[in-house]
């Protein structure tokens, strides 16, 4: 067992050394964690809609073609706004056009 395995001397790490690995560490974790919360923030709300999604969002928008129209370019839509056009014939919620309407 031992021809497998090696032991080697252990030499002494200043404490000076761990420190500087622990704070360099904990500074990275902190930077990533950082682009990942803003990179989550950002998708979450601006993901672009495939062109079937924008096809399906521009059919709910002519629905509602006697109350409403669409202000800004197909293209500009997002997820959010699908979603919030998907809720509104379900719940019939007079908010949800609101909201759309104050985005613009």
């Amino acid at each position: 067992m031992e021809k497998w395995l090696k032991r080697r001397d252990k030499e002494q790490i200043s404490q000076e050394k761990i420190e500087a690995l622990v704070d360099a560490k904990l500074k990275a974790l902190l930077a990533e964690m950082g682009k990942t919360k803003a990179g989550q923030t950002a998708s979450a709300e601006d993901d672009s809609l495939t062109p079937k999604q924008t096809e399906y969002a521009l059919s709910l928008v002519y629905q509602l073609r006697g109350e409403y129209e669409l202000a800004i370019p197909p293209s500009a839509l997002t997820v959010k706004d699908l979603n919030r056009l998907i809720a509104y014939p379900k719940f019939k919620n007079k908010g949800i056009l609101v909201n759309l309407v104050k985005k613009g």
